[in-house]
């Protein structure tokens, strides 16, 4: 008899989701799904509004992570008007975008994953979260919050303010940085650099204390897909799209991001709004496999598996030990964690020699020109991985068609393999303890999902866990409130 528990909502994620396990007459894992139960609809709301508009419009798709979709709206208008920004436009557009991943990983680490990585995945619920971190361990939360703080302050410095700054627009940006922010950055770099050295060593040591759970959360093979250049350093905003296997080696040729439909293909499935994008596969005599050979991750753990080195000195040993601890390509994603804290100090010694150079912001701001293309495809690397904006315009530079696709969707295939293989792992029976249902949970926020354009999180949510029979008679129930 078919047996189904529901996790309803999943917790300490930026956004509203729940998982499904299905289980089977020994009490074995059948199945498990990921299901987005949001609702965005920016492709539909977006059209007729002029084209110049969407990097501020989007920007409202996500608090947490808006100056990405500014980014990446601003790049599409730059494709629409034919127009190449200016150095110093360029150089603020990688200052922010570093600014918006630093504050975010910071988040991730320091507020929504810490309590299960320093607190425990068995702990008790009421106390696993971060304000217990705050009581009894506030040095951490101390760091966790400057780093933030960090962040947001710099991508204020820049934009004019920290959430949804209307500051990058096709053809360039608007304003120069505020000097007394610049300042402050610079004088609080070695403090907030301290930070990520003591957290990446506390993620050595829960390595080492989490085995089983390194070993399961999600360690499979897969493509891996990310911006890339030439150089082989780390990018996180320019560059075309390029793909590696588990072994490091190239898949297919790397695609302008123009191209990117080329190779980027999506399904959809009836039980979530978040659609499943996958690689179309190299052409070959024989068929490719979706699941199997489609598959691919994008974000930091992504990010780093392409670099061949990460450009700044502090990053590049961090990276060499992270790569020591999980291969030279990491296959598990649990290690997600440990790539976020690699591109946390990759992204403050970056911003210390953008925010060092006197030509910094200095020169022309904007290009400008006229409606040159009718269609825009603009593309940066998010926090949690690669975003896409395609515009396509008419003849007044009115929106006629829309299709973004997010970090989250990319990953939607592989965050499904990694909950169905952790229930695999650690669920054995009809009785299924809170601390595995947690470890299931904590899958997801090893990915860092960022759902939250209509629903935000922080804590110990309430949680219901329902057990049925395939008739749908209630077997057993928790409730977490």
């Amino acid at each position: 008899m078919e047996r189904r528990i529901v996790i309803d909502p999943v917790t300490r994620i930026e956004g509203h989701a729940k998982i499904t396990l299905r289980l089977a007459d020994d009490g074995l894992v059948d199945d498990a799904r990921f299901h987005v139960t949001e609702f965005r609809g920016f492709e539909a709301f977006c059209k007729g509004r002029p084209f110049q508009e969407m990097p501020a419009l989007t920007a409202r798709t996500c608090g947490i992570c808006p100056v990405s979709h500014v980014l990446t709206g601003a790049k599409a208008g730059d494709m629409i008007m034919a127009v190449k920004p200016p150095p110093a436009a360029r150089r603020m557009r990688r200052a922010v975008n570093l600014a918006q991943i630093l504050q975010s990983h910071a988040l991730s680490f320091f507020h929504l994953s810490a309590p299960d990585l320093l607190l425990g995945f068995d702990g008790d619920p009421a106390e696993r979260h971060v304000f217990t971190l705050m009581r009894d361990q506030p040095d951490i939360a101390r760091r966790g919050v400057r780093l933030r703080r960090y962040g947001q302050q710099l991508i204020e410095a820049l934009g004019g303010r920290k959430i949804h700054p209307a500051w990058a627009v096709p053809g360039g940006v608007l304003s120069r940085i505020d000097p007394e922010g610049r300042a402050r950055a610079l004088a609080e770099l070695p403090t907030v650099l301290d930070d990520v050295r003591w957290a990446l060593e506390q993620y050595d040591a829960i390595c080492k204390t989490h085995p089983e759970e390194v070993a399961a959360f999600g360690d499979f093979t897969s493509l891996y897909m990310g911006l890339a250049n030439d150089k082989g350093t780390w990018e996180h905003h320019e560059g075309d799209l390029r793909w590696i296997d588990a072994d490091g080696n190239r898949v297919g040729a790397d695609k302008p991001v123009r191209y990117y439909d080329e190779v980027i293909a999506e399904t959809a499935d009836v039980d979530t709004y978040l659609k499943s994008p996958y690689h179309r596969g190299v052409q070959g005599d024989a068929p490719v496999d979706v699941m199997a050979a489609g598959l691919y991750r994008v974000g930091p753990l992504a990010r780093v598996n392409l670099a061949q080195t990460m450009g700044t000195p502090e990053a590049d040993a961090a990276l060499e030990a992270f790569r020591a601890r999980a291969g030279r390509i990491a296959t598990s994603s649990f290690h997600y964690h440990g790539a976020r804290l690699v591109e946390m100090l990759a992204a403050l010694e970056r911003l210390g020699d953008l925010l060092r150079d006197p030509d910094f912001d200095t020169g022309p701001l904007r290009g400008d020109a006229g409606i040159n293309r009718f269609r825009g495809v603009g593309a940066s690397e998010a926090p949690r991985g690669t975003l896409i904006h395609d515009y396509t315009v008419d003849e007044e530079g009115l929106i006629i068609g829309v299709r973004m696709i997010i970090a989250t969707g990319h990953n939607n295939l592989a965050m499904n393999r990694t909950i169905k293989q952790i229930a695999r792992a650690f669920v054995t029976g009809p009785e299924v303890p809170e601390g595995v249902l947690n470890r299931i949970e904590a899958g997801i926020r090893a990915y860092d999902p960022c759902l939250s354009c209509s629903t935000h999180a922080i804590g110990a949510m309430p949680l219901l866990v329902r057990l049925v029979d395939a008739e749908g008679r209630l077997l057993h129930e928790v409730a977490r409130s």
